[in-house]
């Protein structure tokens, strides 16, 4: 590897070398979340009632959308979108639903130069869900790209650069609930890092995907040497962008006298997935 360990504390790294500076396109920060959910208008309700957010943008029957319903909440600079289907043989989001349960789908990146970032995923072999296509309405345009990552989890591309809207076009924007206005306001501000959960021996072979496929680097990394309980272990790296303003840990289990939080979770839930840490 071209990193050199800036610091090292048993097996715990930190990274200084990031390497050169991608010149073919920029990730920015975390642009949404997306949930599969088997009701996104209660879900999103949840949000608002519980943990301090408030609506901020809907996509549904009303604006043309007849396959789904969408619901976006926001609490400063952090955006969650629920998404569940209208019908009851929709394949898309139930079989999602009925695997994993009510969780993330895609992991939305905000970027510059989206074209060069496509092209450069799909030399390294990347699996592009949906090529670049645009979206528009009268705030603008946005333009987005699909890629796919671990287990059935994606990363969209977004590239917002010539939209003025609040949230993506074709979504109408949501006066605030009600009940939420008589609610204290949350404290959460932004999305620091999203968390994908591997099964054992698969950490390493997704974190070199970064590195090929997004081009981020090693920021973090520590083993179950120094990340344990006395029944559960687990060993992380932590990839991110060249700036550092996008940050997934990649973690898998260790062995340990009783199975880690996560491996129950992807064992209940059939295949890899991920969980979003605030």
């Amino acid at each position: 590897m071209w990193q050199t360990a800036r610091s090292t504390l048993g097996l715990q790294t930190s990274y200084s070398d990031k390497g050169p500076k991608p010149t073919n396109g920029k990730f920015l920060y975390f642009d949404h979340v997306t949930f599969y959910v088997g009701n996104a208008k209660q879900a999103a309700s949840y949000y608002v009632t519980r943990l301090g957010f408030q609506p901020l943008a809907y996509k549904g029957l009303e604006t043309g959308s007849r396959k789904y319903a969408h619901h976006v909440v926001h609490q400063n600079r952090i955006i969650f979108q629920f998404v569940s289907p209208y019908e009851s043989d929709d394949k898309e989001v139930n079989q999602h639903v009925s695997k994993h349960g009510d969780g993330v789908k895609d992991v939305a990146f905000a970027v510059e130069n989206l074209d060069a970032i496509v092209a450069h995923a799909r030399k390294q072999g990347a699996k592009i869900v949906k090529d670049i296509w645009e979206e528009s309405d009268d705030n603008g345009k946005v333009r987005f790209a699909k890629i796919q990552t671990y287990g059935d989890t994606t990363h969209t591309l977004v590239d917002r650069s010539a939209y003025k809207g609040l949230f993506l076009p074709c979504y109408m924007t949501l006066p605030n609930d009600e009940l939420g206005k008589k609610l204290p306001p949350g404290k959460l501000d932004f999305v620091d890092h999203v968390v994908g959960n591997q099964p054992d021996h698969h950490m390493e072979s997704v974190a070199k995907w970064y590195e090929s496929i997004l081009q981020f680097h090693r920021f973090w990394s520590v083993d179950d040497s120094q990340l344990h309980t006395e029944y559960s272990a687990l060993r992380s790296i932590v990839m991110a962008n060249w700036e550092e303003t996008v940050k997934m840990p990649i973690n898998e289990p260790a062995a340990g006298r009783k199975r880690v939080r996560f491996k129950n979770m992807s064992t209940t839930t059939e295949v890899l997935g991920s969980n979003t840490s605030l």
